[in-house]
């Protein structure tokens, strides 16, 4: 094998599909980057046998081959070599690295050792534009379960119907949904994607207006971004039915500035730690909401002003679940929805749209704080 490629090119590529190999595995190729070259250019793929990632980029290709490399090795090795064109070529199993005045002489994996990605089956598939699927994942995933106890919600749920997608994330205490209208019309299909891969995806992801593909098969799905593709396991289970948890009637509602909201929310848990933990008091009223916190390192109280009446509404809240929910709330105005101190809060689209929709639960409250 014998190739050159631009060393910008080659770094981004190698990055990109280390992102899927394995930290550490007693199957040494798994710990490397296969690079294949051929008539279309080098391919560069890595796999841990849960998700893989392959990138096309261009190259002169002299000779075609494959081989495997150490990934961490080869990333290292990249970022220090000066910005012009590398050389790579093969004998075997030794690889000869060129760029510039520096050479390296590596011993490669056969890339017969390298296990084959799992073919996705077409089933559903669904294209929209990048920087839309980028900001749908960055405004749920946080939500998304760490317990591996129940691992459906260790992912997000994407619910195709019609021309909308929505994506919903949970763990058992808040809820993040997002959705977008308007795709080309597709059948009522549905599938959870772990969110390890979706955090993956998102970072690939540009903010730009080109098309991403989601393909479907029976166990694995497929994210097609421009150069790169993801194909990552799809996880099996019930996820919970968010369309009969999220509370339809919620009598109080008023509107609130997202950013004053969130800064007054923000002052009040600066005596909240992990040590040092307390729920944050909330009370909506008439205009203004007073927020309120104790800790041993003492008491903090805030206001915020807001659009309507909450009935002086009493509630307690995680400040991190509340904070979080404000930060990817995708407006500057949000109106609250509250039933009472027991019942969910509902952060939604001012309009009455149906966009976002962000769930926070309350906690309870002690009698005096």
């Amino acid at each position: 094998m014998k190739f050159c490629c631009e060393k910008a090119l080659l770094q981004s590529g190698v990055t990109t599909a280390s992102r899927a190999v394995a930290a550490k595995s007693s199957v040494p190729a798994l710990e490397g980057v296969l690079l294949e070259a051929g008539a279309e250019g080098l391919r560069l793929t890595g796999f841990n046998l849960e998700l893989g990632i392959y990138v096309d980029t261009e190259a002169d290709v002299t000779e075609a081959g494959a081989i495997v490399l150490n990934a961490r090795l080869l990333g290292e090795l990249l970022r220090r070599l000066p910005d012009e064109t590398v050389i790579v070529e093969t004998e075997g199993e030794a690889v000869r690295i060129r760029c510039g005045r520096s050479e390296f002489n590596l011993l490669g994996i056969p890339a017969d050792e390298f296990p084959e990605l799992p073919q996705v089956d077409d089933r559903y598939s669904v294209s929209l534009e990048e920087r839309i699927l980028r900001e749908m994942i960055e405004g749920t995933l946080f939500a998304a379960s760490t317990n591996e106890a129940r691992p459906i919600h260790t992912g997000a749920l994407f619910d195709l119907d019609g021309d909308s997608l929505t994506l919903v994330a949970v763990d058992g205490y808040r809820l993040a949904l997002r959705r977008v209208r308007g795709l080309p019309e597709s059948s009522p299909t549905s599938f959870v994607i772990p969110g390890s891969a979706l955090d993956h995806v998102g970072k690939i992801l540009q903010d730009r207006e080109d098309m991403v593909t989601v393909t479907v098969g029976a166990k694995h799905a497929m994210f097609a971004m421009g150069e790169a593709v993801l194909i990552t396991r799809r996880l099996e289970g019930e996820f919970l039915d968010y369309k009969n948890v999220v509370p339809k009637e919620q009598p109080i509602r008023f509107k609130a500035d997202v950013r004053l909201l969130r800064e007054s929310v923000e002052r009040v848990s600066l005596i909240i730690n992990e040590k040092m933990k307390s729920p944050i008091r909330c009370v909506f009223g008439t205009g203004v909401v007073s927020l309120s916190a104790a800790t041993a390192l003492g008491t903090a109280a805030d206001q915020c002003a807001i659009d309507g009446d909450g009935q002086d509404t009493e509630i307690g809240f995680n400040n991190r679940y509340l904070i979080d929910a404000l930060r990817h709330v995708p407006a500057s105005a949000v109106q609250v929805e509250l039933a009472s101190g027991i019942a969910p809060c509902l952060l939604t689209p001012e309009d009455g749209g149906d966009g976002f929709l962000y769930m926070v639960l309350p906690v309870r409250l002690r009698a005096e704080m």
